[in-house]
């Protein structure tokens, strides 16, 4: 049984980080290509970034602005993803998809 299990989110004041975490079971990272996607509330889901099976990562400008970075550790069979210089507008849930499997999404708040 496939299981995407995030974690990491929380309540960050604007201009803090936070680094979420996706721990994978019955699938490995390296063997699929991955991405994280986030919902904000009242809007369609998007991607944030992906990594192919290679290790290639590719981030959505519009969404990083440079500031997520997107890693793995394929010892722990897990994918990060720190984010830094957050705003209001990254406020949302946060979920892992791998080998066409979806995490339950990690909650994150940005607020003073």
């Amino acid at each position: 049984q496939v299981q995407l299990v995030e974690s990491g989110g929380g309540l960050v004041q604007p201009g803090g980080s936070l680094r979420l975490s996706c721990a994978a079971s019955g699938i490995t990272f390296d063997g699929n290509v991955m991405a994280w996607y986030r919902q904000a509330p009242g809007k369609q889901r998007e991607l944030v970034a992906g990594m192919t099976t290679g290790g290639t990562i590719s981030y959505v400008d519009s969404v990083a602005k440079g500031r997520f970075t997107l890693s793995r550790s394929n010892a722990k069979n897990r994918v990060y993803l720190q984010m830094n210089n957050l705003t209001p507008e990254d406020t949302g849930v946060y979920y892992c998809f791998a080998g066409n499997y979806w995490g339950q999404g990690t909650q994150v708040i940005v607020s003073s």
